[in-house]
């Protein structure tokens, strides 16, 4: 569909105005900026951008879900009348997005407890997302003042995350913290790419264990800073130290991965720290390493280096 921005319109957020435009909601509208369906002069849209009268704002509806199988499979670490924290296995998807085909989390969870409707429609209670072939702990908000809590908490940079990752190549220094700038990447729009103008992207690590054979290899520990789509994996590969058995970003390490045996990238989500928005208790979870990533680091640690 094909928009001209009218005069009455200009300086309204793109979201908010091309939803009532268009007949979606909000939600629907970032979820395709979000997937590189909206355009503005021909170039890519942002959500926040503010309409420039007379401008020409193009948009392509997002394909609609099938939902197939049976639920999703996740288990609930922590969980009370407010939130919930879920360990997620490796290939469930968190939520419905383009092109997704399947049972998601929200799916399964929205079938036991309520979820907070201030999330957005497709995404009821979802605060942060695990890509669909990264393992571990998410937290979810089953009622709005959760939500709003937990957004703002994570916002603050006060919700602490902490990722497992194996990467390709040995480090020299034992910590590194890299603050690269994320976005959708210019030559291919289902991927991200470290960008100028993306958005403002922080990871810090560090190195837990060292290994020579069967090819130089990094375990590391992984802080987030920001929650960019994507954002270990982008990083990591942008450093020249893709996360090992990531076909998207990480083929330098293919090698590695067959050699483990592992048939998707070496990302796992292994603890959450926050207070607690709503009773004010610290709490902390931990989820550890699932069998298919402890038996590949099992089988590393084995070769004499």
């Amino acid at each position: 569909m094909r928009f001209v921005v009218p005069d009455d319109a200009a300086g309204a957020r793109l979201d908010a105005w091309l939803a009532g435009a268009g007949g979606w909601s909000r939600r629907e509208v970032q979820d395709m900026v979000e997937a590189g369906r909206v355009t503005r002069e021909g170039g890519p849209a942002a959500k926040s951008h503010r309409l420039v009268a007379g401008e020409v704002i193009e948009a392509e509806a997002l394909p609609e879900r099938t939902v197939e199988g049976p639920d999703a499979e996740y288990r609930i670490v922590v969980e009370d009348d407010h939130l919930a924290i879920v360990a997620k296995p490796a290939g469930v998807v968190v939520h419905p997005a383009p092109g997704t085909r399947g049972p998601t989390l929200v799916d399964a969870l929205a079938r036991v407890m309520a979820l907070a409707p201030a999330a957005g429609g497709s995404r009821p209670g979802i605060v942060h997302r695990l890509d669909k072939d990264t393992s571990g702990l998410l937290v979810v908000a089953k009622t709005d003042d959760a939500y709003r809590g937990l957004v703002a908490a994570m916002q603050a940079r006060k919700i602490a995350r902490t990722y497992q990752a194996l990467v390709a190549g040995v480090f020299g220094m034992p910590a590194g913290r890299i603050e690269a700038p994320v976005g959708r990447s210019q030559r291919d729009r289902t991927r991200m790419a470290v960008a100028p103008g993306g958005r403002e992207a922080v990871t810090e690590f560090t190195v837990s264990e060292r290994f020579e054979r069967p090819a130089p290899a990094s375990l590391l520990e992984v802080h987030l800073h920001t929650g960019r789509t994507h954002q270990i994996r982008v990083h990591l590969a942008h450093i020249q130290h893709p996360v090992v058995g990531d076909t998207t970003y990480g083929r330098a390490a293919a090698g590695l991965a067959r050699a483990l045996g592992l048939h998707r990238p070496f990302l796992h989500a292994l603890r959450l720290e926050f207070v607690h928005p709503v009773t004010g208790i610290r709490i902390e979870a931990i989820d550890p390493l699932p069998e298919d990533l402890r038996r590949a680091l099992s089988d590393l640690r084995s070769v004499p280096n």
